[in-house]
């Protein structure tokens, strides 16, 4: 087994070596380096103290930030890349369930390894010494198994975080969760409360984009209601209706599992339905959810301003949500009106976006409901070539604008009116886009 250090990285390596310290990459950037991935960053570990670390790398003309320094963390920027350094270190308590009150700086790599959470995430690499593995991470990289190191019930106390770093591991990597780190996990699910919203959020949005999401939020359901607690009554509630074969919690998760795994179409995924519970009525035998979309954006909203969502992907999701009930796909071949006036409205983009979360919802249906999905693809490619064709779906693409329309007598108010009136009119396919047809239109069309 071999890890492959990028030369920039190994250059900081050498320089702390050479300048008579220990440094190994540890933690994320070897794991993802043993699944076969490229590490987005690289951090490493080393006997230097922050100060040593600055001295050696200044000299050498890194720029260094001292970013960490009561945690013993300065950051390197050496050909653009930044680098995370850390003292080996001891923990004290975690009075806040985050970071430690204090620490203790060692020259003792595997005591630093032996504060870390799990086994995958203890090891160290150097290319000279190889593994560094004290709790046999290689061996549970192997087995596909997520161990705590220590006590499952000590390390989450100490960070509750970990809680959700060790479903969202479950969810991204397919890792199996040891029986006594799933237990102390679910033990320990309260104290989540105690982390920042923003840092709960990003974690399940990692999670969602896993390809193991499905499973992990069936198994492991109470831990997400206690950072979702509005989700709740999903769990169980079934749905009499011909059109389900699932409660609304296992199509939210199933439908989840369905779309492609960017975070605005998970989310909305998961979030689509939630505001089912308070629109359920029966009727001759049926259950009817009318107006849920409405309801489950309001509900999503609450979540973003809680959980500190940023304000784009907020509002892409919000959007998703309210639209999924326009069954586009429930017709072989939707009026081009209609998808002109979606492409005006929302874009590309988002239409696209927005197909594939109903397609996501019919995967998640009842068996012989899911007929309709043969046209997906048709009407994927009706979008991708209306867009391609430049077709007018604004006003702004019409080919005339206000100041065409002057010379008709029309001020103010009245020019919107009539633009808008000539952009139903391209829209429906009644006129051509083309300057000449649409002022006769427009001379022949002005109401007083």
């Amino acid at each position: 087994m071999r890890i492959d250090i990028p030369a920039p990285a190994l250059h900081i390596v050498n320089l702390l070596e050479s300048a008579g310290f220990v440094a190994y990459a540890v933690g994320g950037c070897v794991r993802d380096a043993l699944l076969g991935h490229s590490p987005g960053d690289w951090d490493f570990c080393t006997s230097a103290q922050p100060e040593q670390v600055s001295a050696v790398l200044r000299a050498a003309g890194i720029t260094v930030h001292e970013t960490g320094l009561q945690h013993g963390t300065v950051t390197a920027v050496h050909e653009k890349k930044a680098y995370e350094i850390t003292t080996f270190r001891l923990d004290g308590a975690y009075s806040d369930h985050r970071r430690p009150d204090q620490v203790t700086f060692t020259d003792d790599l595997h005591a630093d390894l032996s504060r870390r959470d799990f086994t995958v995430n203890a090891m160290a690499w150097h290319p000279g010494r190889g593994l560094a593995d004290p709790f046999g991470g290689a061996a549970d990289f192997r087995a596909g198994v997520l161990r705590c190191v220590g006590a499952p019930a000590r390390r989450f106390g100490e960070d509750a975080l970990r809680i959700l770093r060790c479903l969202r591991f479950a969810s991204t990597v397919a890792f199996e969760m040891e029986e006594q780190a799933a237990l102390a996990a679910h033990a320990a699910r309260k104290s989540l409360n105690y982390i920042a919203p923003e840092r709960i959020q990003a974690e399940l949005t990692k999670l969602l984009c896993g390809q193991n999401v499905r499973n992990v939020l069936m198994e492991h359901r109470e831990i997400i209601f206690t950072v979702l607690p509005q989700l709740r009554a999903l769990s169980g509630f079934e749905q009499r209706t011909p059109w389900h074969c699932y409660d609304i919690w296992e199509h939210s998760c199933a439908a989840v599992e369905a779309v492609p795994p960017k975070p605005a179409l998970r989310w909305a995924a998961l979030l689509h339905d939630c505001g089912k519970p308070e629109c359920f009525f029966m009727r001759d035998g049926t259950c009817h959810f009318h107006g849920h979309p409405q309801a489950s954006e309001r509900i999503a909203r609450e979540i973003f301003s809680k959980l500190k969502f940023p304000k784009r992907l907020g509002e892409q999701i919000a959007l998703l949500i309210r639209k999924h009930e326009l069954r586009l796909l429930e017709e072989a071949q939707p009026k081009p009106a209609r998808l002109r006036r979606l492409l005006g409205e929302i874009g590309e983009e988002a239409l696209l976006d927005l197909l594939d979360h109903m397609r996501a919802d019919i995967c998640a249906q009842a068996p012989e409901k899911r007929c309709r999905l043969q046209n997906y693809e048709p009407l994927r490619e009706a979008v991708i070539s209306l867009a391609r064709e430049g077709t007018c779906v604004t006003r702004k693409q019409l080919a005339v604008n206000g100041g065409d329309l002057i010379p008709l007598g029309l001020q103010g108010p009245q020019l919107g009116d009539l633009l808008g009136r000539l952009l139903e009119e391209v829209l429906e396919g009644r006129l051509p886009n083309e300057k000449e047809a649409l002022l006769q239109w427009a001379g022949q069309n002005i109401v007083d």
